[in-house]
């Protein structure tokens, strides 16, 4: 059986629930009650062994655990005699027993169960007449490791908690990123490691901040299976929502991962994993979401720690949290010497360019940049998230740049690489196909510049794209048609994105138009400068502020100076104006003849109309 076909068996569940729970409840109920099979089957084989550790044990007057823990051959055990196939022939106290078998599961299987308020669901189901019904149906499907392995269960649990997602629009985008960004973000990570992907028995650590239901890590997880079955990506996380963290640990458990690896709580406020650095890491952090409830622990953390704690580079305002997200990553890459590390986190266009020279969020773009840790920036197509159709953008970060990428930040513009999808899923009307997403994942691997060819025919009708390198022919012309080249993949310097914001001033005048000088320390003598005169210009910064100052202001402030006690430096990435393409606007004559034609027409419809 495929974990489809499995999935959808677990899905019928879903018929004996249609009435008493609402369609976006089912997911309470079957994900808790999958996770409990699957632990019954798996703990089947030794579950004698595991009675009889814990009777010896007792009898001595020893902590089971350590014991219990070998006995069951596993990273959990369960001390309660009944499993849910002898549930079934208690008919009248299911209710009773099947708490009690929960309770007999060690404590890091048990947290995951109360965390998904199984007890309630428990209650609700008894209440209703199901519990016995439900039970049954799960007591009947065989989830042995002999016959479904732990990727295929893995591969079945995600497929379950892929259709929850989506028939709970309303919070589909908070717990659940799109598969294919998923899968876009886990090439970029992956394409430059090639000792991951072919050395037998590499391990590698990887780690989400905002973990979700655990989709990241698991399509990072089989993306390494896939290209190298021998390596291991042991898997760790923190996720906020209980219900979520219950399904991302539930996840972990089924794919045979340590769940003490999932931490439950706030990222940013209480650190899950305080101690460790990763080798990749990923991250869908919540879009424009205030960060107040966690400031006063953010901001006594930036002020007593500095660059000690997760945010030296500074603090971004409070109505967006996105950067805090970002450097909470930096804070956990391996060093360059252990390895180094490389992220990405999916970003809103805000983190690219609001705030001034100064602010919060120009000081962390310059730490990233001058640190030259941004190997790329991929613009993704709008409308591709569950709960928001805006612009959207995966940020991939590395402190262990191959040497071709060194000082430089290459942008791609896949705005337009999406095809619409069959069925509408809250806000998400597009998806990325499987070309689309080698496409992109080739443009960065080869580092390169390059534009998208757009092919219409004679009509004006699209009739292809075609990707051109740099340096590459331009494809050949339709007959009568055209091409739109525009730019797809761009490559600049760190320093392209910097500048300077200097404070010109001008002389403060008397009455008669006479500059006022100062009187005392150190501006005896010299022009006042008039406030309400006073400017600013923002100066590249890979040119010279006179030579700017020169050219740009003294034509036409010849009096103007710079105070420059009050330059400051900025960086923004205005991801937008790098690939626009100005069109020409159409010739007045071409307007007229078909303004032209158009009266035309319509003389002779009133025409028609009179005869």
């Amino acid at each position: 059986m495929n974990h489809q076909a499995l999935a959808s068996f677990i899905w019928s569940v879903a018929d004996l629930l249609r009435g008493d729970y609402r369609q976006s409840e089912y997911g309470r109920v079957i994900l808790p009650f999958t996770v409990l099979r699957r632990l019954d089957c798996v703990l089947e084989a030794t579950k004698p062994a595991v009675m009889s550790e814990l009777k010896a044990k007792a009898a001595l007057g020893l902590n089971p655990e350590p014991f219990l823990l070998r006995a069951a051959k596993q990273g959990f055990y369960n001390t309660d005699p009944l499993d849910l196939t002898k549930l079934m022939g208690d008919q009248d106290n299911i209710r009773a027993n099947l708490i009690r078998y929960v309770e007999g599961f060690s404590p890091a299987v048990r947290d995951i169960f109360e965390q998904f308020e199984f007890h309630g669901q428990i209650e609700r189901l008894a209440k209703t007449g199901l519990l016995y019904q439900v039970t049954e149906k799960f007591a009947r499907i065989d989830l042995h490791p002999s016959k479904v392995d732990n990727a295929a269960m893995g591969l079945a649990f995600e497929e379950l908690i892929r259709k929850f997602a989506e028939i709970s629009n309303e919070t589909a985008g908070e717990h659940f990123t799109p598969r294919e960004v998923i899968r876009l973000m886990v090439n970029l990570l992956f394409v430059e490691d090639d000792e991951a992907l072919t050395k037998p028995g590499i391990v590698r650590t990887i780690y989400d901040p905002t973990a979700g239901t655990g989709g990241m890590l698991s399509i990072a997880g089989e993306y390494l299976a896939e290209h190298n079955p021998q390596g291991h990506l042991t898997m760790f996380g923190q996720e906020l929502n209980p219900e979520s963290y219950a399904i991302c640990k539930a996840d972990m458990l089924i794919k045979g991962q340590d769940i003490g690896n999932i931490a439950p709580g706030n990222t940013l406020s209480d650190d899950g994993h305080p101690k460790r650095r990763f080798d990749y890491m990923l991250s869908n952090p919540p879009f424009g979401v205030e960060w107040k409830k966690v400031e006063k622990q953010v901001r006594a953390e930036y002020e007593q720690k500095g660059f000690d704690g997760r945010f030296g580079p500074g603090l971004p305002r409070v109505s967006d949290g996105s950067l805090l997200f970002l450097m909470h990553l930096l804070s956990k890459m391996r060093t360059r010497e252990e390895g180094g590390c490389r992220f990405g986190i999916v970003l809103n266009g805000s983190p690219l360019f609001t705030g001034g020279a100064g602010s919060g969020e120009s000081e962390i773009r310059r730490y990233v940049l001058e640190n030259d840790l941004v190997e790329a920036i991929v613009a993704l197509p709008t409308d591709m998230f569950y709960n928001t159709g805006i612009s959207t953008y995966v940020w991939i970060l590395s402190n262990k740049k191959p040497e071709t990428r060194r000082g430089k930040v290459q942008l791609i513009d896949a705005s337009s690489f999406w095809r619409k999808m069959r069925k509408t899923l809250g806000s998400k009307r597009k998806e990325m196909s499987e070309k689309q997403i080698t496409d992109v994942t080739q443009l960065f691997g080869q580092f390169v510049e390059a534009r998208l060819a757009t092919l219409f025919d004679v009509e004006g009708k699209e009739v292809g794209r075609e990707i051109v390198l740099d340096g590459e022919a331009e494809p050949a012309m339709p007959e009568g048609g055209k091409i739109k080249l525009a730019p797809l993949s761009r490559i600049f310097s760190n320093s392209a994105f910097g500048y300077r914001t200097i404070t010109v001033e001008r002389p403060l005048r008397d009455e008669a138009g006479r500059p006022v000088l100062g009187q005392r320390g150190k501006a005896k003598g010299k022009p006042q400068a008039d406030s309400s005169l006073r400017d600013t210009e923002n100066v590249p910064l890979d040119e010279n502020v006179e030579t700017y100052f020169k050219r740009e202001v003294l034509p036409h402030a010849t009096d103007a100076w710079i105070d420059h006690e009050k330059t400051k430096a900025g960086y923004e990435i205005p991801f937008t104006r790098q690939f626009y393409v100005f069109e020409p606007p159409r010739q007045l004559a071409e307007i007229d003849a078909d303004l032209d034609a158009v009266t035309t027409r319509i003389k002779a419809m009133l025409e028609g109309l009179a005869a």
